[in-house]
């Protein structure tokens, strides 16, 4: 038997609970042909953006930064977490701190070169199951809906 549909402010806040406390996302990008490239990463969620590091030449971080947006989503099928936001490359010495904190790894002294992008929501859609889709969408336009 399925579940009841959560109302929308339980949707939020147990997608906030999952940003703060999950580490890995996967990264959804395509190149200037459309190629798509799906990739995992670590991510740390940090004053409201999802936080990632990579080589600057990896194929994610040259598609991300030419397109300007993104979409993120959090593992598992029964609890869907779809993020749209725009990339912005770049954090400072605190953010790479935290990062490294958050994330359980410290690209700065892993990587011989750490390219750091911020992804700032714009969307969020969430779901379990298909009595939730109507209104899957939590977040637009940057903001936490009501």
């Amino acid at each position: 038997m399925r579940p009841e549909p959560r109302p929308r402010a339980q949707r939020i806040s147990d997608t906030q609970a999952r940003l703060a406390q999950e580490i890995d996302c996967w990264v959804a990008s395509a190149d200037e042909a459309g190629n798509a490239h799906l990739v995992p990463f670590s991510y740390a969620w940090l004053d409201g953006t999802v936080v990632i590091a990579m080589p600057p030449a990896n194929r994610t971080a040259v598609n991300l930064l030419r397109a300007g947006v993104a979409r993120l989503a959090l593992d598992g099928t029964r609890d869907v977490v779809l993020i749209d936001g725009t990339v912005s490359e770049g954090v400072d010495d605190a953010t790479r701190a935290a990062y490294a904190a958050r994330a359980g790894w410290d690209p700065r002294s892993e990587l011989a070169e750490a390219g750091w992008l911020r992804i700032t929501p714009t969307r969020i859609q969430t779901w379990r199951e298909a009595n939730e889709l109507q209104e899957r969408t939590v977040m637009e336009d940057g903001a936490w809906l009501e």
